[in-house]
């Protein structure tokens, strides 16, 4: 069998798996085998990629507790990117593990030349001082003046959002901090960020005061984020970066060509209802048995926030039945999957995390009465919402 050289290493896949069972390394390394085998044709059969060399040894780390076990796997591909993410989605569909039921979940994928990437140019600026006689008054320039732009972010608010100047009327407002570097080092100043995709209570207030231009990422995530500012603040202008792109990612003339097609809030509205299609109601759902109707009456809520205050901080997801008790706990990752294949409906969720859309709609399918969490992305659904 050919082995992979730590050199020629491209990626590594780190996956967390769960097992109702006793297992050893042996059974989680058969079963991705095993399991995989047919599914993504004979160019990516992983059994044929580890004697060719593309796929190195699959390490697995297991932690038994009682009668569940845990782990960790990671695997080492030369393949490229879009190979890689093929042979980590297939491993995710693994559903047994030797006599097991068993949950995997993609955790990463890491680009480990990436890592070493980043030790070459912090070994290269190291060495760069201990060079004498050279000075390159360019580079320098360039330094001092992105020290100087960089040096100047600030933090705003109880919340300690990071910012830049937000003298003038005008300010944009974006994710997170990676985005306020990027705008500073290409001269937009005037910038805060949220510090994540939840509106701080800062920028509500600010938004009353200063014109605000919500310039968020070209993808699902940034659609949200405007939905979500939208409703909770007076934004004035939207600008999205390009299909697939992060602000952070953008260069200087990305960021001042998007700044420019900012659209006004109510463009953008009636562009986005016109585009929005009317949600298709299943016939899965006249056939799907309802629960009991369950009064949400005082008892029942401090029971549901009981459950929920034990769960907080678990990354865990409680399904209840028509009477309050427990019928599976999951990760939030795997919430979507387990909802769909489960015979026993839910009739009450309670969430550690963010709901997402996603999540509404499945629940909806599967008939879910609430869905008790912190944050919701939205609150367009016939489900009641409930943050105790």
């Amino acid at each position: 069998m050919a082995k992979i050289s730590p050199v020629s290493i491209k990626y590594m896949i780190h996956a967390n798996f769960t097992a109702e069972g006793a297992l050893e390394k042996p059974d989680v390394i058969g079963a991705i085998f095993g399991q995989t085998e047919g599914l993504l044709g004979a160019d990516l059969e992983m059994r044929e990629l580890q004697k060719e060399g593309k796929i190195g040894r699959i390490e697995v780390d297991l932690k038994r507790d009682g009668k569940q076990t845990t782990g960790i796997i990671k695997i080492p591909t030369a393949l490229d990117q879009s190979e890689t993410t093929l042979i980590a989605a297939a491993v995710e569909t693994i559903e047994r593990i030797g006599p097991s039921d068993a949950q995997i979940e993609i955790e990463r994928i890491e680009d480990v030349r990436g890592s070493k990437r980043d030790y070459i140019i912090e070994r290269a600026k190291k060495l760069m001082t201990n060079i004498q006689g050279s000075t390159d008054s360019r580079e320098i320039s360039n330094e001092i003046k992105f020290s100087a732009r960089t040096a100047s972010i600030s933090e705003y608010g109880n919340e300690k959002l990071p910012c830049g100047d937000l003298s003038g009327k005008e300010i944009v407002v974006v994710e997170g901090r990676a985005d306020v570097l990027n705008l500073m080092r290409n001269g937009v100043n005037n910038v805060i960020a949220m510090n994540g995709t939840k509106l701080p209570d800062s920028i509500r207030g600010l938004s009353k005061e200063k014109d605000i231009i919500l310039f968020v990422d070209g993808d699902r995530g940034g659609k949200l984020i405007i939905k979500n500012v939208v409703d909770n603040a007076e934004v004035k202008y939207i600008a999205i970066a390009p299909d697939g792109k992060e602000v952070e990612e953008l260069n200087g003339k990305e960021i001042l060509m998007n700044l420019r097609k900012k659209v006004p809030i109510e463009e953008f509205e009636k562009s986005s209802s016109k585009r929005a299609p009317k949600r298709i109601e299943k016939k899965q759902e006249e056939e799907t048995p309802k629960n009991k109707q369950i009064e949400l009456n005082s008892k029942n809520k401090s029971i549901l926030k009981e459950l929920s205050d034990r769960n907080n901080g678990s990354g865990k997801a409680i399904l209840l039945d028509d009477n309050l008790k427990e019928i599976k706990k999951v990760s939030i990752k795997g919430l979507e999957n387990t909802i769909y294949r489960m015979r026993e409906r839910p009739s009450i969720i309670i969430i550690d995390g963010t709901v997402t859309v996603p999540i509404l709609r499945d629940s909806e399918d599967a008939g879910v009465q609430a869905i008790v969490a912190k944050n919701f992305t939205t609150t367009d659904t016939n489900i009641e919402l409930l943050s105790l």
